[in-house]
């Protein structure tokens, strides 16, 4: 479930999109590790993403409390290159926003 939320975020996310176009897919194996315990938990993953411009990894970091997934860090760094895409301060259209959590 986490994975595909970060996926999601990556694919709507115009900066990654220009960067390594569309249509973004996982590729390979996801590494990290992950302590889920009930509605309780935190992740750590790589996840390893392609798409017809080049490929990057979007590295995430995640908390989950009363059942919701909270990203601390959602980083795309592209191949070859040092700087990354900071998910979690780019704008991501309305569509693929998350509702607030009151």
């Amino acid at each position: 479930m986490l994975t595909k939320i970060a996926l999601a975020r990556a694919q709507a996310n115009p900066a990654v999109v220009e960067a390594i176009g569309s249509a973004i897919s996982q590729t390979g194996i996801v590494s990290g590790n992950s302590n889920v315990s009930g509605a309780v938990g935190e992740a750590n993953l790589s996840i390893p993403l392609s798409g017809p411009k080049g490929k990057a990894t979007l590295y995430v970091e995640a908390k989950k409390s009363a059942d919701t997934w909270f990203f601390q860090t959602m980083v795309v760094k592209l191949e070859r290159q040092v700087n990354g895409f900071d998910l979690n301060t780019l704008p991501v259209p309305a569509r693929a926003a998350s509702p607030p959590h009151l």
